[in-house]
């Protein structure tokens, strides 16, 4: 099988690992994931949790979700249909990064899975309809350590490509507290996640 691609990013710690895609007039073949080489590409983690989201129509505004403490996950993330703009925040104390954000286009035709570790605050908008979203974690879910950043914070000025009052989100995303709210009680030290 072919080997991984890894492109580092602005933020620290963070990349884009692009797996070798074998294609015809019949369609595609990737291996999505291979412990061997992706510990071979320096990406060494014990995934231990898959999840799934669908999102039925563009528009679809997720985020920005962390877990705290014990909790935190390291997430590898791929898009099985359709297309979004991911983002993520580094919230670690002390990182040359901190508070800065990227976003990422991970589609189904491009291939493209983003590593995101501890110590980033997650979201993303879909682009298209029917968006399978897919991630591994380093660690389970732990509801009492959920946590989020407004995805609409003035601070972060992050560059969603849609407005506010189009996007389509949860209760929970829409009340989520700002940034400096955030940095009051920041559990995350760069170094120390």
């Amino acid at each position: 099988m072919g080997k991984l691609k890894v492109t580092t990013t602005k933020l620290q710690d963070v990349k884009i690992i692009e797996p070798a895609v074998f294609g015809d007039k019949r369609g595609f073949f990737t291996e999505t994931y291979s412990d061997r080489d992706f510990k071979e590409a320096g990406i060494d983690f014990d995934f231990i949790q898959d999840n799934q989201s669908l999102s039925a129509e563009a528009g679809v505004l997720r985020g920005l979700h962390f877990q705290r403490g014990k909790a935190a996950q390291t997430k590898l993330i791929r898009v099985v249909t359709g297309a979004v703009l991911d983002v993520i925040v580094d919230v670690r104390a002390g990182s040359p990064t901190y508070g800065e954000w990227e976003g990422y286009i991970i589609s189904e035709s491009n291939h493209r899975q983003l590593l995101v570790p501890r110590g980033f605050a997650h979201g993303f908008v879909t682009l298209t309809d029917n968006v399978n979203f897919l991630y591994k974690c380093d660690n389970y879910y732990n509801a009492e350590a959920d946590g989020g950043i407004t995805f609409m914070d003035k601070d972060l000025n992050i560059n969603w490509p849609i407005d506010y009052d189009q996007a389509i989100t949860s209760d929970k995303d829409a009340k989520q507290q700002t940034f400096k709210e955030f940095e009051q009680n920041n559990p995350f030290v760069y170094g120390e996640i």
